[in-house]
């Protein structure tokens, strides 16, 4: 979750995102930087510049991709661009570099070599995903139609690439499950998100956040990807059954064949409000039950929901505000 500058809230925040398995979550701030476990919330490891590498005055410039070394307090790999830099995605043997119009990937080495090109439509919001697991190398980015995803085996790029038709519109935001074998986007439209088979491309599920146009800010699946959960500037986060497609709401109308598509929506089974509204992302918690809600005025929450579609609000915690000896 990149923030607009100037910061609305001023709370000093440029960003916050998960790791991979969702366990923690990064803010970096005009400040440095700050790493927090999930739940329970609390601050793992924080370290502070005197200038960092974004904000109103940033100390390095955003043409550049600077790797901290945190355990020695360096910078040993520092790589520069033409253009600025959008997104990097990492894992131990990769750093995955967005530009506008294409991505570079990168050995993870000392002095980094770049192995790969991908050209893409423009991609103003970075859109990548790479995925965490260990066993499986693939990369997801927008390709070079509009609404088309591209999947990549960077263990194996001889292997043709995998083009989905997601959608008529542009995409603006694409999520890989934890085992990537699954992909869920969703357009500018931010009406429907639809889920695909990694292997095939096939379409395993649409599903409707709502009606009217919204600008999706994340989209996650669980663990064993049973549920996703996504949010919106409409300050909800909507989750939807995967696994059990019964389980997420349809209109009583859902199987006149005579109406339009619309009224065979799937609709998410569970939804909640996020308090005043903010930009937020969200992911699933270690209760199979929960969601973890981090927002851009710092506050985090854990809302506790079940199949009937009932939610709770169980924690809510100004984050920004904590050190690393409070929980």
């Amino acid at each position: 979750m990149d923030l607009e500058l100037p910061n609305t809230y001023s709370n000093g925040l440029l960003y916050a995102g998960f790791n991979q398995d969702q366990g923690c979550f990064a803010c970096a701030t005009t400040t440095g930087y700050r790493i927090y476990n999930c739940d329970p919330l609390k601050e793992k490891q924080r370290q502070d510049f005197e200038n960092v590498g974004g904000g109103e005055k940033p100390l390095y410039s955003p043409n550049e991709v600077v790797i901290w070394d945190d355990l020695n307090k360096t910078t040993p790999i520092n790589l520069k661009f033409k253009d600025p830099v959008l997104a990097v995605r990492l894992r131990r043997d990769r750093i995955v570099v967005v530009l506008e119009t294409m991505i570079k990937v990168y050995t993870f080495t000392h002095k980094p070599q770049q192995i790969h090109v991908f050209e893409t439509c423009p991609n103003p919001k970075g859109l990548c995903v790479l995925c965490p697991n260990s066993n499986n190398s693939l990369l997801a980015f927008p390709s070079r139609k509009t609404g088309h995803v591209q999947l990549v085996d960077l263990a194996n790029t001889e292997r043709p690439a995998l083009t989905i038709s997601a959608h008529e519109a542009n995409v603006s935001c694409i999520a890989l499950n934890l085992q990537g074998t699954r992909l869920a986007t969703a357009s500018e439209k931010g009406t429907l998100i639809r889920v695909f088979d990694t292997i095939q491309g096939q379409k395993i599920a649409e599903l409707r956040r709502g009606a009217n146009q919204a600008s999706i800010y994340c989209i996650n699946f669980n663990n064993t990807s049973t549920c996703l959960c996504v949010s919106s500037d409409h300050g909800t986060v909507h989750i939807f059954s995967l696994d059990d497609p019964k389980l997420n709401k349809q209109s009583s109308l859902a199987n006149a064949t005579f109406l339009p598509k619309y009224f065979s929506s799937n609709w998410s089974f569970c939804k909640f409000t996020v308090p005043n509204g903010p930009p937020c992302i969200c992911a699933f918690g270690s209760d199979t039950n929960s969601v973890i809600v981090i927002c851009a005025d710092g506050y985090y929450y854990k809302f506790i929901f079940n199949g009937k579609g009932e939610c709770t609000r169980e924690i809510s915690a100004q984050f920004l505000e904590m050190t690393d000896d409070r929980s």
